[in-house]
């Protein structure tokens, strides 16, 4: 998969088939866009192309908005789309300025006459451009002055999978990661670098990496104790995770760590990646050590059997 960042690194292309969108988490539904850019840009001897912008709009023209999480960095998105057979993607640096651009000048300068697109396919109710205004009847304005081909997925194939990045969102927010996975087609993943922590679980006889998300904007799940794959120096080890403040050791800061079972290796700045296989329990306050170390003990015994 090719990699344009900024029209001004733009390369022509044969016949490109076109979409357009922010793709946060890659998830189903964008799964049946990509998988027809494919399709039509084969059937058009052409290549399949995703226009989408960095950083997220909401990130630019909401600053003072905390809140926003989003599922993927764009070093995920894009393996994500690479892994999805686009061929394609022109990523478009998003300021203030940008978002000024009207639908019309978008369509006729950047679809039109830089990439020189042969067809175009947007998901239902999909709105681009300056305050949202351009849309599927917008292009079709333009298809007989441009002489390109428009496709729009339709409502009821949005509706078969009912998924949207909102949902997936709730969905990580509650802890349900049997909802997440259906959505997304793949268990939600965080990327980071293991850092020094606390040195507590080694007092346990559980001793853990602590992972720094590098991405401040990562949506991180609900906190709790959870079974996960984590790949590290491209092996991948079984383990479970505590996401949470360690109420049990007055703990204030919130910490990721992760004990990787049969696992002794010194994996100090390495950079890992957790698959989220499922959530066990919420993180609680114990009575004491030997309290929590018992209940360690059956969160093993539960994470080993559940990803054996």
């Amino acid at each position: 998969m090719r990699i344009f960042k900024g029209i001004e690194a733009w390369e022509a292309i044969p016949n490109p088939v076109v979409s357009i969108g922010t793709f946060d988490g890659v998830h189903l539904g964008h799964r049946i866009i990509l998988d027809r850019l494919n399709h039509e840009a084969q059937r058009l001897g052409g290549e399949s192309l995703l226009i989408t912008f960095w950083p997220h709009p909401r990130m630019v023209l909401q600053p003072d908005y905390k809140d926003l999480r989003l599922l993927n960095t764009m070093d995920e998105k894009l393996s994500l789309l690479e892994e999805s057979g686009l061929q394609n993607v022109l990523v478009i640096p998003f300021s203030k300025e940008f978002s000024r651009t009207s639908s019309h000048d978008f369509i006729r300068t950047t679809l039109v006459d830089v990439v020189q697109m042969k067809k175009i396919i947007i998901g239902y109710d999909h709105h681009f451009g300056r305050n949202r205004e351009g849309s599927f009847e917008i292009l079709k304005e333009y298809q007989p002055i441009f002489d390109f081909e428009l496709e729009e997925i339709t409502a009821q194939q949005v509706d078969e999978i009912n998924v949207s990045s909102t949902k997936i969102r709730h969905a990580l927010f509650d802890g349900d990661l049997g909802r997440t996975k259906e959505f997304l087609g793949y268990s939600y993943f965080i990327n980071g670098t293991v850092v020094r922590g606390h040195s507590m679980g080694r007092t346990l006889g559980f001793p853990t990496a602590n992972i720094k998300v590098n991405y401040p904007f990562k949506l991180i799940p609900k906190d709790g104790v959870y079974a996960v794959t984590v790949t590290v120096r491209k092996q991948v080890y079984k383990g479970m995770l505590n996401i949470g403040n360690r109420p049990t050791f007055e703990g204030t800061d919130k910490s990721i760590e992760v004990h990787l079972f049969d696992f002794a290796e010194d994996i100090y700045a390495d950079d890992v990646k957790v698959n989220f296989v499922k959530r066990l329990r919420d993180e609680q306050k114990f009575s004491g050590k030997e309290a929590l170390i018992a209940q360690l003990k059956e969160d093993e015994a539960q994470a080993r059997e559940i990803l054996k």
